[in-house]
């Protein structure tokens, strides 16, 4: 999902509220304006004061109905004449609330005139608004902001009016960045190689006389690396979970959804995560100051473990498998992180899958085992939420080299942002294999709603008061 749409789509919901409002205003000023008096007299008395406050309640109901109707859907740029029809729609049913609301309430309002004029002023003000919107969208294409850089692959006569339509129509907001008639094992190898220094957004498999071996590969390919993966509609053999249908130049284009965390979902995350993190950074502030005193006074060496024995810094694995800079507290001796490969590598208790846990680990400080039991350590990851690194609910981010010994199908936990706590969490922490792990994870991110974020992190205090094996 480009940065661009969830912008643009996210803009609307300002823009069509100070659209209705205005629309309101300009009704309520045309039916007191010397024409309208002179043609029809007033006989009810109406404060502008009261006026605006109904009036804003209108207008949040109105924007309700408007999400509902579909309008703020994710799109790369729906066409003019859909977005409108879905406005007339959407303000045709707000009418009908407002109506509802005036047979109930009859001194909400006491002029049709103002109602009919504020439904007909909504209908152009928010027309104009959508139409600019997407039009200034489209013409950043010409200058590649929002461009949606794909990759074709298929040898057939579809794929070649892709490229045509693509190379001529900039609006589309496509631009073929790699085009492959076949994906054979030589040909993931290569494409895998494009894309290490290139950005691409999405592959099209656009021949459907290709291999039911290569329709396979090429998914997995496009999943393990975390590009939305689309294919002409009449593939019917490909795995899939969740799709969507869209048309392009008169194709009917299926897109693989990931995960139901695209789009809205993402921007609802993110919008919960900074509120929550802020708020939660605010209430445990005298824990974490007092966590970073007794941890300088109990042993020598940084409040925070931020880098690694050879002094680099300490990264972990987020979305997409592109590492971040990580740090929380200190709990161990400083120089010893190492020792977890070397003189330790014997006490692993997490040999079932790439991540190593020791039990009874001899580097942990005094004060470094209680902040461990009671993940005390981990309460400055709410800093790396809040500037979005990571999120307070997902999978935990693992190490660099851990995320390299992943099968390919444990690369699908990379999918979204890491979280402090998640679901394997709250199902049995460290205690769990790592394939056990994994599979709630997974479950996790096909899954996702806002719900089960609000009971994961209702149940995470529970879960940090249970017996572990390992700390």
């Amino acid at each position: 999902m480009k940065k661009t749409e969830l912008f643009f789509s996210t803009l609307f919901i300002p823009v069509d509220f100070a659209m209705i409002i205005a629309a309101g205003i300009s009704a309520y000023y045309l039916r007191f304006s010397d024409w309208s008096v002179s043609i029809r007299p007033v006989i009810f008395n109406l404060p502008f004061a009261g006026y605006i406050r109904s009036l804003l309640l209108i207008a949040v109901l109105w924007m309700i109905i408007f999400a509902l109707s579909g309008l703020y859907q994710i799109k790369s740029a729906r066409k003019l004449a859909q977005e409108l029809r879905r406005v007339f729609l959407a303000c045709s049913t707000g009418l009908a609330v407002v109506a509802i609301l005036i047979f109930f309430q009859r001194d909400l309002f006491d002029s049709r005139f103002i109602v009919l004029v504020g439904f007909v002023f909504t209908i152009i003000y928010v027309s104009f608004a959508h139409l600019f919107i997407r039009w200034l969208q489209r013409r950043l294409f010409f200058y590649g902001i929002g461009v949606h850089k794909v990759i074709l692959v298929g040898n057939s006569k579809t794929t070649d009016n892709l490229i045509a339509e693509f190379s001529s129509n900039k609006a589309a907001g496509y631009e073929v960045a790699k085009r492959v008639r076949d994906f054979s094992l030589e040909t993931a190898q290569e494409v895998l190689e494009f894309i290490k220094d290139r950005e691409v957004d999405e592959i099209i498999q656009s021949d459907p006389n290709m291999s039911k071996a290569e329709n396979l590969r090429l998914y997995d390919f496009a999943n393990d690396n975390h590009i939305t993966y689309r294919y002409v509609a009449d593939l019917l053999e490909v795995k899939v979970l969740r799709t969507e249908v869209a048309e392009i130049i008169g194709i009917p284009i299926v897109e693989v959804k990931r995960t139901t965390l695209d789009g809205w979902g993402k921007i609802f995350k993110r919008f919960f995560d900074i509120v929550v993190s802020g708020l939660l950074i605010i209430i445990l502030s005298p824990i974490i100051g007092l966590a970073a005193l007794i941890i300088k006074i109990d042993s020598r060496g940084p409040i925070f473990f931020s880098r690694r024995d050879d002094g680099s810094y300490l990264y972990r694995v987020g979305q997409g498998g592109k590492p971040f800079k990580y740090f929380k507290f200190r709990s161990m001796i400083p120089n010893s992180d190492s020792m977890r490969y070397k003189e330790l590598a014997d006490r692993n208790v997490r040999a079932d899958g790439p991540m190593v846990k020791i039990k009874d680990d001899p580097r942990v400080t005094r004060i470094g085992k209680f902040i461990r039991r009671y993940s005390i350590d981990e309460l400055p990851e709410l800093f790396l939420v809040f500037i979005g690194r990571m999120s307070l609910v997902g999978p935990r981010p693992h190490l660099p080299e851990e995320v390299a010994k992943y099968e390919n199908y444990h690369r699908k936990t990379l999918t979204i942002k890491p979280g402090i706590t998640g679901l394997a969490q709250v199902s049995g922490r460290s205690d769990l294999l790592f394939e056990e792990e994994a599979k709630l994870d997974i479950y996790y991110i096909e899954n996702w709603s806002l719900l089960l974020d609000l009971s994961i992190l209702f149940k995470t205090p529970l879960a940090v008061f249970q017996h572990r094996e390992t700390e």
